[in-house]
């Protein structure tokens, strides 16, 4: 609850809430279609579901997710067992709420008593540093204690950017100078995340382009790095997506997955597409969850990805 200036309160919006209002795009495109395809159907059939086909790519479910929802709708269509739009949308939701859920079986590596390191990777111009200084917000609002490393040396302004959130958030960042090594920034922010009992260490890393095998094994030199140390880390490396980007994304989440042990995704930019179905793409072709969403630009628009949630609010 929020005081307000005459002296009543309001209800601040719950995680479901912000979530609803950051899909808005994507539930016009899916769920309002879905309804204008049915009311020019009788019922319920496989000319229904073959409408419905370019609705989901739309959505950017992909051709592939699509196809395997399709399949499973049709058999229930062919056995008579979808009679009327809310039943459809009920189903639809189930299918799409078993890829989630799927995906998200992978559990985070356990922490002995020692930081958890985040390595985040994504090529530039997905929102890497900015969502971490938003994941320092999250774990310091929890009552957590952080340490930033500014190990995307390539880029000056990598650094200066994390040095304004670690202000934003009473965040430290451990840095070096433009060009300096990243993996002694990782080793030197452990180092202190350590001694100081941190519960966090968030590792910002180079955004490069994700063809170039040298920063594919600049993070693998990371990663050897963080194990001399704590020999479980990292223990989380996120992926950060662009959700506007949709399809085209998968691409180099692919290679970053294949070269950099990436074990979640955060998805930015959510509010600004109407393309969020890709949150299901990412997790049945890439076989990783979503662990947290971006809806806006504020330190506090980082959402813990639920995949109830998410489903239900493409179609309330």
């Amino acid at each position: 609850m929020i005081q307000t200036l005459f002296g009543s309160t309001e209800q601040k919006p719950g995680f479901f809430d912000r979530m609803k209002q950051a899909v808005t795009r994507t539930r016009e495109s899916l769920s309002e279609r879905i309804e204008e395809i049915a009311s020019f159907n009788k019922e319920i059939d496989r000319n229904t579901l073959d409408e419905l086909e370019a609705t989901l790519i739309a959505a950017d479910l992909g051709t592939a997710t699509t196809q395997e929802v399709l399949a499973n709708l049709r058999e229930k269509v062919d056995r008579r067992q979808i009679g009327d739009v809310n039943e459809l949308k009920r189903l639809l939701k189930q299918e799409l709420l078993a890829i989630l859920e799927r995906a998200g079986l992978q559990p985070v590596k356990a922490v002995d008593g020692e930081p958890e390191v985040i390595l985040v990777v994504g090529v530039n111009g997905t929102g890497k540093t900015t969502t971490i200084g938003k994941l320092a917000q999250v774990y310091r609002s929890e009552g957590k204690t952080v340490l930033l490393a500014a190990a995307d040396t390539f880029r000056a302004a990598a650094i200066e950017q994390l040095e304004i959130w670690g202000q934003r958030t009473g965040t430290e960042v451990i840095k070096t100078k433009p060009g300096g090594d990243p993996a002694a920034v990782l080793y030197d922010a452990m180092q202190a995340a350590k001694a100081r009992h941190t519960d966090y260490v968030i590792v910002d890393t180079a955004g490069r382009l994700h063809t170039k095998s040298s920063l594919m094994d600049e993070l693998a030199k990371m990663r050897r790095t963080a194990q001399r140390l704590i020999p479980r880390a990292p223990h989380e490396t996120l992926l950060i997506m662009d959700a506007t980007t949709g399809q085209n994304g998968l691409q180099q989440a692919r290679l970053f997955t294949e070269s950099a042990g990436v074990t979640g995704i955060v998805l930015t930019k959510l509010d600004g597409t109407a393309k969020g179905g890709v949150a299901v793409a990412i997790s049945r072709e890439l076989g990783l969850p979503v662990r947290y969403v971006g809806v806006g630009e504020k330190a506090g628009d980082l959402l813990p990805f639920n995949p109830r949630e998410f489903v239900d609010s493409l179609f309330e």
